[in-house]
């Protein structure tokens, strides 16, 4: 897949290039700053975009709101974020957005590499990846949700599953249940949140809505 790179310490950036030769891809571009990864992706028009959260020139939000910015105008470019910390209002924004593409990772992550090529190559095909850190902090601190607190602890661990982009089956083949358990168990879900089939809207996606409390 063809990649561009946001990060600007020098050492992870150059790492992350030679790990992602090594795996066939192509980087058509490594940069240091967020206005340089707006200029790259608009240039490039990319498979992915892997971006560092805090980036020059403000060494904050930077690169972020990037992404979010490229969410937002090349809505085909796979975007995935890796951050030192949970950021709980970015972290929220890009969990509870539709349409897939997009990740969340701690960088711990990346040094298990086969987790992060894996998710890579999860949002670069459309689906959607999530540290289970950052899902699992920001669930601990919306537990007030009346709705929520009906839920088994089977069933939080499935939504909780469901936040970081998995699939029925792999959720399935994560708790060691079968499929059509796990189908069962989030048609509870959907019943105990109020989400009915019949709004127009993704009710696997509002179900995350309610958990992170947004």
């Amino acid at each position: 897949m063809r990649v561009i790179l946001a990060e600007d310490s020098t050492l992870l950036r150059e790492g992350l290039i030679r790990l992602l030769a090594e795996e066939d891809h192509d980087v058509v571009a490594a940069v240091g700053t967020a206005p340089e990864l707006i200029k790259a992706t608009e240039e490039h028009r990319p498979d992915i975009v892997v971006t560092d959260v805090r980036m020059p020139p403000d060494h904050k939000d930077d690169g972020m709101r990037a992404a979010l910015e490229i969410r937002e105008r090349w809505p085909e470019v796979s975007v995935l974020v890796l951050s030192q910390y949970v950021e709980n209002r970015y972290a929220t924004e890009l969990i509870t957005s539709t349409g897939g593409k997009v990740g969340y990772l701690l960088k711990d992550r990346v040094a298990q590499v086969d987790e992060f090529l894996e998710a890579l190559d999860r949002v670069a095909a459309g689906g959607a990846a999530f540290d289970p850190e950052v899902v699992r902090r920001l669930l601990t601190r919306t537990t007030h949700v009346d709705p929520l607190e009906t839920l088994t602890a089977r069933e939080k661990a499935v939504l909780e599953l469901m936040a970081q982009g998995l699939t029925n089956a792999r959720i399935s083949t994560q708790l060691h249940i079968s499929q059509s358990a796990a189908e069962k168990h989030i048609n509870a879900i959907f019943d105990k949140l109020g989400l009915s089939g019949s709004s127009g809207v993704s009710r696997r996606v509002m179900a995350v809505v309610r958990y992170l409390g947004s």
